[in-house]
């Protein structure tokens, strides 16, 4: 057997030998180190005595004894978080959406070449770590990788110790790329449940129905493809810790659902009658404004008390400017390759420091990869001072349906402004200047308004005092109003 060269070992589990041979051959000359299996059972017997030494399998999907399928669903109790990549000559389509339900990470149609092989498992094992569970040992190293000296991460640094220890619901806000997922894994390491496992699904990244099945699993036959019974992360994290990221673009009915799972811990697999009882911590994360979803019936307000226990708002990278510098020097550290060290230059450091970062840590951690890559310190400090430079563009509001009369001197008082400002302040104006429209168009029917804008009434009347039309209404309004001004006056104190 050839010795291993990148440290990962591979189960095939295959009955034909010539597929088998030709798996083994393949993954050798990849640099894996390779283990064999002839059926199901052997696949479940090598991983159930030695699961810790395998990386990944490969698993043929019709074997004798027990077809793969059935023993996907094994293995997703014996090794939640292994990636497991179905190899089969039947590759319809039905087969493929039920193996990717039933927890397959990746699915190969015969015959498998070379490049094939080498590309679904360099990303099965390069995604591995972020389903795995977080690691009881060397706390430190994502301390560093996540805190600084600004006031505001120290400020959630003091808090981990006691809200980790807290069995209540955590809901994470900040922008994309704050770092919301490792804070999270944080919190799971520093709780009871530490030992146990930590799963993530992201609520955006898959249709509402696989989130479902994701989340809560499914019975053989509940739909087109069930063809065995799958176990969903509620049932795999039991007495462990599921983040729920992008909460806010989860399904309204799927959000009634989780909300009985928290409220009582206890559901039923889709098409199942059995009730199953868990003991898991739900924490969230989101870049959404919820409050605004609640108004926009985007999210239940029920579900968001139930899960604004504890909430951890995570500040972007621009507004924590002391720790850019120390960050990047950690990030260059985490991802260096050995004989290609560079470090940062003067220049750079004030270029970090002079961007302002819209990806955040996670803008940050790329820019230092291609540091490592190019060993050219002088080109990305050029790049970035360019960008920093360059004078935000109203594109990024282009379709917010601000009226082209706003001109040239809004033009020249936005561009003075940060992007994120000139975005706020173009929402704003685009919101007043609709709602004028609307009111106008209904001669000051409020009522009338809120249905040509398709919003709630209430939620009409919380908009109009956000904006300060509240409280403008004399000089707005035309004086021959048809709705009574003792109505209006009604109407806006039962808005407040």
């Amino acid at each position: 057997m050839q010795s291993q060269r990148n440290g990962h070992t591979i189960l095939v589990g295959e009955d034909e030998l010539e597929v088998r041979a030709y798996l083994e051959m393949a993954l050798k000359c990849l640099g894996y180190s390779v283990e064999l299996a002839e059926d199901g059972e052997e696949v479940l017997s090598h991983l159930r005595s030695t699961r810790a030494g395998v990386s990944a399998v490969l698993l043929d999907l019709m074997m004798p004894q027990r077809d793969g399928m059935e023993v996907l669903q094994e293995i997703r109790h014996i090794a939640p978080n292994l990636p497991v990549i179905i190899v089969s000559g039947a590759g319809s389509t039905l087969n493929v959406v039920a193996a990717m339900k039933s927890g397959a990470t990746d699915f190969l149609c015969k015959p498998v070449t070379h490049d094939e092989l080498r590309h679904a498992l360099s990303k099965a094992l390069e995604n591995k770590i972020a389903s795995e569970p977080a690691p009881l040992t060397a706390p430190s190293a994502r301390t560093k990788a996540f805190f600084g000296a600004s006031p505001q991460m120290q400020e959630i640094q003091a808090l981990i110790g006691h809200v980790g220890w807290s069995e209540a619901p955590i809901l994470i806000q900040g922008e994309t790329g704050s770092g919301k997922e490792i804070l999270a894994r944080e919190l799971h390491a520093n709780s009871p449940r530490a030992s146990k496992v930590f799963l993530k699904l992201n609520c955006a990244a898959l249709p509402s129905e696989l989130v479902e099945s994701e989340l809560f699993g499914y019975e053989r036959g509940a739909f087109t493809g069930a063809f065995q019974k799958k176990i969903g992360m509620f049932e795999t994290a039991d007495g462990g810790t599921i983040l729920l990221d992008e909460i806010g673009d989860m399904d309204v009915r799927l959000q009634a659902k989780l909300l009985q799972v928290l409220q009582d811990r206890e559901f039923q697999r889709i098409g199942g009658k059995e009730v199953i009882k868990v003991d898991v911590r739900v924490m969230a994360a989101t870049h959404r404004d919820l409050e605004k979803a609640m108004l926009d019936r985007s999210f239940r307000e029920d579900l968001y008390y139930r899960l604004n226990v504890i909430n951890l708002q995570l500040p972007p990278l621009r507004e924590r400017k002391e720790d850019i510098v120390p960050l990047a020097e950690y990030l260059l550290k985490k991802h260096a390759v050995a004989g290609r060290g560079v470090s940062l230059t003067l220049d750079l450091k004030h270029a970090l420091m002079a961007y302002h970062w819209p990806g955040n840590v996670r803008e940050l951690e790329n820019v230092m990869r291609k540091l490592i890559v190019l060993r050219a310190p002088e080109l990305i400090a050029r790049e970035l001072h360019a960008k920093a430079s360059r004078k935000p563009l109203l594109t990024a509001v282009a379709g917010s349906g601000v009226a082209a009369e706003a001109g040239q001197s809004a033009t020249n008082a936005i561009d003075r402004t940060p992007i994120l400002e000139q975005v706020i302040k173009a929402k704003q104006q685009a919101e007043t200047e609709a709602i004028l429209a609307a009111l106008n168009s209904t001669r000051w029917n409020r009522k009338q308004a809120a249905a040509l804008l398709k919003i709630d009434y209430k939620a009409l009347l919380y908009k109009m005092k956000k904006l300060g039309l509240e409280d403008n209404v004399l000089s707005f309004a035309p004086p021959s109003t048809e709705e009574p001004q003792h109505a209006m006056t009604a109407a806006s104190a039962g808005g407040n």
